[in-house]
């Protein structure tokens, strides 16, 4: 049997997961009225029944997402919206809390968060024999590592394709909650990664002044879909919860020509998930909407610098560099290229990022709302790209339709109109109506077909027309467009009728997790998710950060990115630097806030902790 591989798209809204799937998500995530790790994209149980309704017509699954963490007085909510939620028809939730396995669940698939820090490949295997479904990998992982898990258990693996990037191992992020009671573990991340610090080393110098150290490039592995593929994903989610319609659309549309063309090249092994053909009217591209420069992170190990550092925004496309400054315009290299109304953005002398708004571009050159002193050879970017998010925008700007055949044949008392889709539904309608010749005689197949061929704004095409009649049959115009018109409602309703849901009744199991003392880092909050790990056989749990969090000495943060690496003094990649060692512990300090760096170089990996935290500075693993 073939494999299906999914795209994953991500729905703010309702309207944007309809958007979603028009461009071609296999799949679309959203937010729930609560629970959700995004507080700013919570959705009515009614849109996301709509949504199911609408992608259940193309086979795309729904998967709602109740990824925080969960406090004891509110299991019994959570509960009654699990509920809710299988009822409308949901396929999946994405939870991180292993508490919601211990409640009175509907046989809905559950699958395990990113927030769940899913690296290790036994930890992986529990999940998946305390009967997870799916595992949502996380974004550290290099194709080895996912080959590893991909051995050590057949669950289904999602991963992450592009957008942007969490500093932090996913649920192990507790800068928010350090520094300002806002738990991005439950939905309410302050985003400290993206604020400007300044880099202090052991001896109290500031190496760096004012940078945002901690900010890093978006992600993108589109192009490693087949090796991604072949190391065991299924699922490749897209990044962006919070994002626009623009953003989705763009994204969903350019990975569906990326997998369409591996599935077509792979056909024999590999089908797609979901049911129809879009169709564009627009370029896409992964730089014509908000990102901040790109990287493959860890996929292929590391190889490259990933800080975004100038800024956390956009920054969008490379235009080109300034070639000079002209009276109140600026002449750029590739300026046809720029429309009035654009955003572009440049980085200043102070090595931070500015933005000027494109009032008039003519022949290549630009006349700028403010003309900032910009030196030649600067890289310009476009951010804002004004004509493309107006043709993105437009509702039909990506239309996707199932493709059907139809057959008009005449039965005793009349003529009977039948519709194939594409998966194999048949929908009949029949009308009761006199055989009459035409008066000249001739066939008017040709009429019909034109006829039966307007779907309009249906989700159907109809590709292949068959007029199978013993004589030249008069039917006026009227009639054959109403039996097109019932045929397909009829067809949207028997393909919901259709749908297959797979679901998965939950039982308590008692494997053992093959960890036996869990630290705060597992983010145990309530008393099920306790009862949940003793029940495995774990016998110390600390609570989670946010019921224990004493100011000033805890490790905040834990993370695959590393300053020394960005400045070129790792101890592994650049020895012939070594020479000029930095002085330790590094400090971030942003106003009156200060963390210390840590880092552990045998699993390369850094550490964030506050400011009065006590470590010893490790010494030259790789001496």
């Amino acid at each position: 049997m073939k494999k299906k591989i999914e795209i994953l798209a991500p729905a703010k809204d309702l309207i944007t997961g309809i958007a979603a799937i028009n461009a071609g998500a296999d799949a679309v995530y959203i937010g729930a009225p609560q629970f959700g790790a995004r507080s700013n994209a919570h959705n009515p149980i009614e849109d996301v029944a709509e949504l199911v309704k609408y992608a259940h017509l193309y086979n795309v699954q729904v998967f709602v997402v109740i990824n925080t963490i969960l406090y004891d007085n509110e299991l019994e909510t959570c509960r009654q919206l699990i509920w809710k939620l299988y009822e409308i028809g949901v396929d999946a939730l994405i939870i991180q809390d292993m508490g919601l396995l211990e409640l009175d669940l509907p046989p809905i698939a559950l699958h395990a968060s990113t927030q769940s820090n899913n690296r290790d490949p036994k930890k992986i295997k529990f999940l998946a024999d305390a009967g997870i479904q799916r595992v949502v990998l996380a974004r550290e992982l290099n194709l080895h590592q996912i080959k590893e898990i991909t051995e050590e258990t057949d669950v289904e693996l999602e991963f992450f394709v592009t957008g942007a990037l969490c500093v932090s191992f996913s649920g192990n992020c507790y800068m928010s909650v350090a520094n300002g009671e806002r738990s991005a573990n439950r939905g309410s991340c302050a985003q400290n990664c993206r604020l400007p610090y300044n880099l202090i080393d052991g001896n109290g110098d500031t190496l760096i002044k004012n940078s945002h150290l901690l900010s890093i490039k978006d992600f993108d592995v589109s192009n490693q879909i087949p090796e991604l593929v072949e190391a065991g994903i299924v699922s490749f989610k897209i990044e962006g919860r919070l994002k626009d319609v623009v953003y989705v659309k763009n994204n969903v549309s350019y990975l569906r020509k990326k997998l369409d063309a591996f599935l077509a090249e792979n056909s024999d092994k590999y089908s797609k998930a979901s049911s129809g053909t879009c169709t564009y009217s627009f370029e896409s591209a992964l730089d014509r909407t908000f990102n901040r420069g790109y990287t493959d992170y860890f996929v292929n190990e590391r190889h490259q610098s990933i800080g975004s550092w100038e800024s956390p925004k956009s920054k969008g496309q490379y235009i080109g560099k300034l070639i000079k400054t002209v009276g109140n315009s600026y002449v750029i290299e590739n300026g046809e290229m720029l429309n009035n109304g654009d955003g572009l953005c440049f980085i200043n002398a102070n090595n931070e990022a500015e933005g000027i708004y494109v009032n008039r571009a003519e022949n290549g050159i630009v006349y700028p709302n403010v003309l900032k002193e910009i030196a030649n050879g600067t890289e310009i970017y476009r951010n804002n790209d004004a004509a493309f998010i107006k043709l993105v925008e437009r509702e039909d700007s990506a239309v996707r339709k199932i493709s059907t055949k139809l057959v008009l044949k005449e039965i005793e008392n009349g003529f009977e109109l039948i519709a194939t889709d594409e998966d194999g539904n048949l929908s009949t309608v029949q009308l009761e109506h006199p055989k009459d010749q035409t008066k000249t005689g001739d066939s008017l197949a040709e009429n019909f077909k034109i006829n039966l061929a307007k779907t309009g704004f249906t989700p159907y095409t109809a590709d292949e027309i068959t007029i199978d009649f013993s004589e030249n049959w008069f039917l006026p115009i009227s009639k054959i467009n109403e039996m097109r018109r019932k045929v397909y409602e009829q067809l949207s309703e028997i393909r919901l009728a259709n749908y297959i849901r797979h679901e998965h009744q939950i039982e308590k199991t008692s494997h053992p997790y093959p960890e036996t003392h869990l630290d705060y880092m597992y983010n145990v909050s309530n008393k099920y998710a306790r009862a949940f790990y003793e029940r495995h056989g774990v016998a110390e749990i600390e609570q989670a950060f946010e019921l224990q969090w004493e100011p000033g000495k805890s490790r905040v943060m834990t993370t695959k990115y590393c300053i020394k690496y960005e400045l070129e003094r790792c101890p592994k990649y650049h020895r012939e630097n070594m020479d000029q060692k930095l002085a330790e512990p590094l400090v971030l300090k942003q106003g009156e806030v200060e963390y210390k760096l840590k880092f552990n170089c045998k699993p390369c990996e850094m550490e964030i902790w506050e400011k009065d935290a006590e470590f010893e500075i490790e010494e030259d693993y790789f001496h």
